[in-house]
This record gives structure tokens, sequence and C-alpha cells, in this order.
């Protein structure tokens, strides 16, 4: 495992699964919301994006959290792994509408220099709602990444779908014991 995609559907706890796996390995993090939201919540544009996508792409190890689907050819070009954070959507909401909650409350600024924060109205009551978001990609985002896991296209990829909390943290947990196992000195007795 080099270069790994962390994908799920918002809320699912994928950013925070990611820079725990970083962390584990070693790896740099990129977080694809930070390489695309700009200030005052402006887009970019694909170009830019996929520009600065690739440049994030070029270490030769990294864990690469986020989904957005049409940048796969760049994204998965040079993956090994993908992990799928697949919780329940029970669970994905609740994450979603705590998180969502926290940062309301909390006013930090989600991605630094860009001064985007989360407000109550954005959150719960406009269209661009990550609630709203949420509920209305899971079923989406399913079908599409068990079609993905399926794709003769991508049998190149190992895939690892994470159902529970549980199966995340013994997965993290397995790689440090790896990592720590490959790095320990051999002793000369």
């Amino acid at each position: 495992m080099q270069r790994i995609n962390v994908i799920g559907t918002s809320g699912s706890g994928k950013s925070t699964f990611s820079q725990k796996l970083a962390d584990a390995l070693g790896y740099p993090y990129i977080e694809m919301d930070a390489l695309f939201w700009q200030p005052n919540w402006a887009e970019s544009t694909d170009e830019a994006f996929f520009a600065t996508l690739e440049q994030a792409l070029a270490s030769p190890q990294w864990v690469l959290d986020g989904n957005y689907h049409r940048t796969v050819p760049i994204k998965w070009r040079q993956v090994d792994t993908i992990i799928w954070v697949d919780y329940s959507l029970t669970r994905t909401l609740f994450q979603a509408v705590k998180r969502a909650i926290t940062r309301c409350l909390s006013q930090q600024e989600l991605w630094p220099g860009t001064g985007n924060r989360e407000t109550f109205q954005k959150t719960f009551l406009s269209r661009d709602s990550i609630v709203w978001w949420t509920m209305k990609t899971y079923s989406k985002n399913r079908a599409r990444y068990l079609a993905v896991m399926a794709d003769p296209n991508f049998a190149h990829i190992r895939f690892v779908q994470l159902r529970t909390p549980a199966q995340a943290n013994q997965l993290i947990q397995q790689l440090k014991e790896k990592k720590t196992l490959v790095t320990e000195p051999r002793s000369n007795a």
C-alpha cells in the first residue's frame, strides 16, 4: 500500500480515517476538498483542480481523502489501494449532523486560508446543505462503488470495504504493527 484513495459518502468519517491512516503509515495526507474549495466557497475550475491534484499526487506515497468522481482518471492512474468507508446510512447521517453542528458552533475554518466556515443556514437550510447532500448521495455512492469494485478495468486495484468503525480501527492497528515490524532493527543475538 503506497498510494491509497479513501472514499465514502460525505459524513462517513473518511477524513478522520484518512488522517489516522496517513499518520500510521507516515505518508502525506491529501484532502481533495482542500484542493478544490477556494475562499468564499468558490469552486475551482476543473482545469485548476486537476492540475493541483496532479501535483499533489506526484510523490511516491500518499493517502488521498475524497471522492470527486470526475477525477478518477487522474487519482486512480497510480493508485494501488482504495479503501471505502461504507458505514450504514444511519451512522453516516448521524456523523454528518454531529460534525455539522460541531463546525457551526466552533466556527472553525475548514481549509486554511479559505475563510470557509459552516453556518447553520448553509448547513441545514440551504440546497447546499451537507446533510441533504449526504442523504441524497448515499445510495448512489454505494451503487457506484459496488460497480467499481466489480469492474474488470479496475482489477489491478486492491479494494478494502470497511463496514464498521471497528474494522477501520483494526486495519489501522494492523498497519501500525506491520510498520513497527518492518522498521525495528534486527538483533544480532
